[in-house]
């Protein structure tokens, strides 16, 4: 594996990636790990940190997987002519070329995300979005995986997709040793959100909005159908639309259904059954939960209950 550094570098985005791969090495795992800068020079990241490099981009030679962090200028300016040089270097002959944060800038930039799904920091996602038309940005998502493309969100989630390689590489039980060592959860499907959907919802400025979406967050099961909202409100059901448009930029239904979700999983992640959550959480079904679970996150209940729970019990 090869992960390349350059002047500016967020630090973790680095070290997150380089503590994970390591400790799999130590627990057994078959990983050659080759720190490079664009010139082979030492580089200094954000934080000011001093890091010395193994070798130059061009001294490296193929390698298996590629992993390119992010800097916070990435967003507002053009990616560095040596980065991207050394980036279509070594890229076109990896099994997997992965970003972390605004890494995913890098390989837009580069046109290896053209066409293709990808995820980045939620500050930068719909800047990414804008400035390259051609790649579906999903805001949401911890970590994406399309082809051989892998993209991940803010910082941390470094050590999500880091893990998702382990584990891909040397099974679930090393990259859940893995975990354990380092005090994080093995979070595996890619399609957790980066936030609770209370936290990216904005505050309604009018009370009534307001209202109704407590009522939403405080049960979820309630009778949260349109009619039934709007009733609350006192307003009429075209007026409700309106203002979930207007104030939180969504529909009722889309806005009912994400807060039903994430209360469905939480339930399985601690130890719910999917009847049960589906009950619990509103969306009535084992078939409906089934049914959204997979549209939203590729995974079935069933699925994401034994990898989350075994990750929270690990």
């Amino acid at each position: 594996m090869a992960v390349l550094a350059f002047d500016g570098v967020r630090l973790l985005d680095v070290t997150a990636v380089l503590e994970v791969l390591s400790t799999a090495a130590g627990s057994g795992a078959r990983y050659d790990v080759t720190l490079c800068s664009p010139d082979g020079a030492p580089i200094t990241t954000a934080a000011g940190t001093r890091l010395l490099v193994d070798a130059a981009a061009a001294e490296v030679g193929r390698v298996h997987t590629l992993i390119v962090p992010g800097d916070d200028r990435f967003p507002r300016s053009p990616v560095d002519s040596a980065i991207l040089d050394a980036v279509r270097a070594l890229s076109p002959s990896t099994r997997r070329t992965a970003s972390v944060c605004t890494g995913a800038f890098v390989l837009a930039q580069a046109g290896f995300l053209d066409g293709r799904r990808a995820t980045t920091h939620w500050r930068h996602a719909a800047r990414l979005a804008r400035a390259y038309p051609s790649i579906t940005v999903e805001p949401d998502a911890i970590y994406i995986r399309d082809g051989k493309y892998l993209t991940s969100a803010g910082v941390s989630a470094g050590l999500d997709l880091t893990l998702a390689l382990v584990e891909e590489d040397e099974g679930a039980d090393l990259a859940r040793e893995v975990a354990r060592e380092l005090v994080v959860f093995l979070r595996r499907p890619g399609g957790q959100s980066q936030f609770s959907v209370a936290s990216r919802t904005a505050v309604p400025r009018r009370d009534d909005v307001r209202a109704v979406v407590d009522e939403v967050f405080a049960d979820p099961a309630a009778d949260h159908s349109l009619t039934a909202m709007a009733a609350r409100a006192a307003v009429s059901t075209r007026q409700l639309t309106r203002l979930f448009r207007d104030e939180l930029d969504t529909t009722p239904a889309v806005f009912v259904e994400s807060a039903r979700v994430e209360a469905a999983q939480a339930m399985l992640e601690a130890g719910a059954s999917v009847t049960a959550a589906a009950h619990l959480s509103g969306l009535g079904s084992e078939e409906s939960l089934r049914r959204i679970f997979f549209r939203r996150f590729g995974i079935t209940p069933s699925a994401y209950r034994a990898q989350f729970r075994t990750a929270r019990r690990a």
